[in-house]
């Protein structure tokens, strides 16, 4: 008997997003935070991830999301994000696929004012996709709305192999190193890709196990998700970066990285160069672009957080159903990375 698993993929900005709709094997957990920890403990559930991310299902640079149960009746479901070294608390790329997904599928009926809200448990808590339809119904752009996040610490001194550099550290569903990339002498341009990985990477495992990586308040969202090199390209009062986003060990985001955009909003907002009310034009290093501003604020924590919207669209690439050889020496893959 051949196994198999059916997906349907969107990207978002570049960006892929593999949904699994029903995995067919038990997660167990009273909320989206635990339902993540069993995967991640689980040889079965990693199994899957495994098979649907890495070669030749998938390639190092997969994305996708196991649909689970959300944690009560005010969200209309919740998921588990993953990626080839395992499962993610955050992903704002995902949550714009997912409620693009969720109003073409009719899983959750779009609203005659042309803008619905998809309500979407994750591991590092409720999210919301806020989809906008024509008159036609046709999905015309979707909003991502994170939870809070807000700075960590700032000006970290890092020692690598390109010298000191200054990295802040901030909380936007996961917690992201963001450094300058022109500091280090890299551009924001695929030409640079294999440099911006790998000091991604290096940023990324220097500081990971540091006190600068631990949440304030529940350490199953401790550690150096990824880091954020960026450009600034700001002009005529508009705010504008352009920023390459490494993550897990080594993924290179093609988008401008959903959660990553928010936890920029929340340095520059503390920064001050985001103005309240501001918005953040951001790039990515293919050159597909999120809009980005502040739509609350309050504390977290003792730190002054910000809830931000990250606008943006997905596009459906197609529609899977993979299959399991049992003969398959290769199962459940690799990848080179």
């Amino acid at each position: 008997m051949r196994e198999r698993f059916a997906t349907i993929d969107y990207h978002t900005a570049g960006e892929p997003f593999r949904i699994v709709p029903d995995l067919g094997i038990a997660i167990d957990g009273d909320d989206v935070a635990s339902k993540r920890v069993f995967a991640a403990a689980s040889p079965e559930v990693d199994r899957a991830r495994r098979l649907l991310c890495f070669e030749p299902r998938g390639h190092a640079d997969m994305y996708g999301g196991f649909i689970v149960e959300p944690d009560d009746a005010g969200a209309h479901l919740g998921v588990l994000f993953w990626h080839k070294d395992g499962f993610s608390t955050a992903c704002g790329h995902g949550t714009i696929a997912l409620g693009v997904w969720a109003i073409e599928s009719g899983l959750v009926t779009a609203d005659e004012s042309g803008t619905t809200d998809v309500v979407i448990d994750v591991p590092s808590g409720r999210v919301t996709a806020r989809v906008r339809t024509d008159q036609a119904g046709t999905v015309t752009g979707a909003d991502f709305i994170n939870v809070p996040g807000y700075v960590l610490a700032r000006r970290v001194p890092v020692q690598t192999s390109r010298g000191e550099v200054l990295a802040d550290i901030t909380f936007a569903g996961a917690i992201y190193a963001q450094v300058d990339a022109t500091a280090v002498g890299l551009s924001i341009e695929p030409e640079d890709v294999s440099e911006v990985i790998a000091f991604g990477r290096e940023v990324k495992w220097l500081l990971n196990d540091s006190a600068h990586a631990e949440h304030p308040s529940d350490r199953r969202l401790n550690g150096i998700y990824g880091t954020i090199l960026y450009s600034d390209h700001s002009a005529d009062g508009v705010v504008h970066q352009r920023n390459a986003t490494v993550f897990a060990d080594g993924e290179l985001d093609r988008s401008p990285c959903g959660s990553g955009t928010c936890a920029r909003v929340a340095t520059l907002t503390e920064e001050g160069i985001l103005p309240v009310g501001g918005e953040l034009v951001h790039d990515s290093i293919v050159g597909s672009r999120f809009l980005a501003r502040v739509v609350a604020e309050g504390v977290e924590a003792g730190h002054r957080a910000t809830t931000t919207q990250v606008s943006g669209i997905a596009h459906k690439t197609g529609e899977h159903v993979f299959e399991v050889d049992p003969r398959d020496e290769m199962t459940p893959g690799f990848v080179l990375r």
